[in-house]
């Protein structure tokens, strides 16, 4: 499959058939994740490979009672190994570096899945404390991502558009559909309602600032 293929055939799987994973695709799952590019190298990431029931339960109980968490023969759960980057990058490392070497990891697999006709789907809304006990992670490990991993057993739902398209040239006129969000940098945003709502919001009040600053500047010289 091209890569830009399967990109396009990924989604977000939340069914699952009972038929296991087999040890060699788990394999596979977790070197692709291990080839995700990481900050200065150091792969600041932890994956736990999930299978028994109890604990995909306990897991599911930890995020919201999310069903693709125990219908799914695995769970791929990815920490970020803080102390990890610390040892390097300091206090950015805990923060940032580690966070995102596990976010990286996890897309990689996910990717990888799509491509062994495996689906998954990412979950993020979980309570980080009770997902560290329930897979008895180190206190420098923190919880950031889980992905259920299996045979679909379910129709998934299509891709929504992006939401963000940078260009650096072109108008309106050449992406339609778009709307210009801030003209210094050239960002083009895809605008649902939502969206507008908060952009509507933001321009009035930039604004209002130019315009009250202006006022200030002209009375300045006034006097």
């Amino acid at each position: 499959m091209d890569f830009f293929e399967l990109i396009h055939a990924r989604r977000s799987v939340r069914a699952y058939t009972s038929q296991p994973v087999e040890e060699e695709k788990i394999t596979r799952l977790l070197e692709a994740a291990n080839h995700a590019p990481s900050a200065g190298n150091l792969q600041a990431y932890v994956i736990v490979v999930v299978r028994d029931p109890g604990t995909k339960a306990a897991l599911a109980r930890a995020a919201l009672n999310q069903d693709s968490l125990t219908s799914a023969p695995i769970v791929l759960a990815f920490f970020a190994h803080q102390q990890a980057s610390a040892a390097k990058y300091k206090h950015r490392g805990v923060e940032l570096y580690s966070v995102q070497d596990a976010t990286v990891a996890c897309a990689y697999a996910q990717l990888a899945a799509t491509a062994l006709g495996l689906g998954t789907v990412w979950v993020g809304a979980f309570d980080d404390t009770s997902v560290k006990q329930v897979l008895k992670a180190q206190p420098d490990w923190r919880a950031r991502g889980a992905a259920p991993g299996g045979l679909s057993g379910g129709k998934p739902r299509c891709h929504t558009p992006s939401h963000a398209v940078r260009e650096r040239a072109g108008s309106r006129e050449e992406y339609p559909g778009l709307r210009r969000w801030s003209a210094a940098n050239s960002i083009f945003l895809r605008t649902p309602a939502p969206i507008r709502r908060r952009l509507r919001t933001k321009e009035t009040l930039l604004w209002r600032l130019r315009r009250e600053g202006g006022r200030e500047t002209g009375e300045a010289k006034a006097s």
